[in-house]
């Protein structure tokens, strides 16, 4: 399957979520979440979800990274060249949706791509060779292209791996090294 085939599917099967699912599933994710073995590291990286696209509520995992003393960033948005600035997400920082309905920090302090550890990536779906298919703008792509080299990138998803491969992986696109979903880690 190529990228917009497998975008068009997965968006049909999380607007047929309920809320209900959604939450359970979230839940299920995080459970798997605590058994990877990356709570060593200090800066951790976390996309705040976009509820309307009925992402997987992260909030579960920012509370357990904030009780356990880790540094948090979260990102803003830039599409005029579709990268990303990283901020530090502390519990009294401010949250404003953009007008392209994604929350982001308002006057945070920024952080440095490269002092990041671990980073949770947002993803529609992936492969059985940890590439994955996003909303379509690579920005995940070049913010991991100046993430340091050994950065753990762990993609989490409401389903399990769509498609053997995916045909139009192109040699931009940055593979994963965990993906983790309701029902299992794949490691790649």
């Amino acid at each position: 399957m190529v990228k917009k085939q497998i975008r068009s599917k997965i968006r049909l099967l999380r607007n047929d979520l309920s809320t209900f699912q959604l939450n359970e599933l979230s839940k299920a994710i995080f459970n798997n979440v605590l058994k990877l073995e990356i709570w060593d590291n200090n800066m951790f990286h976390i996309f705040l979800s976009i509820k309307d696209k009925k992402e997987i509520d992260t909030s579960l995992i920012i509370n357990y990274l904030w009780a356990n003393s880790k540094i948090i960033s979260v990102s803003k948005s830039n599409f005029y060249n579709y990268t990303l600035d990283n901020f530090l997400l502390q519990k009294d920082t401010r949250i404003e949706v953009n007008s392209w309905g994604i929350p982001e920090p308002v006057n945070a302090v920024a952080i440095n791509d490269n002092e990041i550890d671990v980073v949770f990536v947002p993803l529609l779906s992936f492969d059985k060779m940890g590439n994955r298919v996003g909303y379509g703008k690579g920005f995940y792509d070049r913010f991991l292209e100046h993430c340091k080299s050994d950065v753990v990138k762990i993609g989490i998803s409401l389903f399990d791996v769509e498609s053997d491969l995916i045909e139009d992986v192109h040699e931009g696109d940055i593979a994963l090294d965990f993906c983790v979903t309701p029902h299992k880690t794949y490691i790649f």
